[in-house]
């Protein structure tokens, strides 16, 4: 019987690939269309004005214009109410 363990491959050695995130732009900053305002799992942030949202919970600018961030009251199913983040664009003329 041997006293040590023979050298062969490791269970160990695996790391996955970071997913990169949160926010990339922030409240005053200038979005292009399409450009990639939040990315995040699930909806901590909700789309306002002039946002697309992915299947991916990505929010995205609609049109070219500035950053900005707001709060609203949202009732749940359970009637919870809480604070929902929303991300607007102001278009720029």
């Amino acid at each position: 019987m041997a006293t040590t363990k023979s050298a062969g491959s490791t269970k160990l050695g695996r790391d996955s690939q970071p997913q990169y995130l949160g926010v990339k732009l922030y409240a005053g900053q200038k979005a292009n269309v399409g450009q990639i305002i939040i990315r995040q799992r699930g909806t901590r942030f909700l789309p306002g004005e002039n946002m697309g949202i992915g299947k991916d919970d990505t929010l995205f600018a609609l049109k070219t214009g500035v950053v900005r961030f707001s709060t609203v009251k949202k009732t749940g199913f359970n009637g919870i109410r809480r604070l929902a983040k929303v991300v607007h664009i102001d278009p720029v003329s």
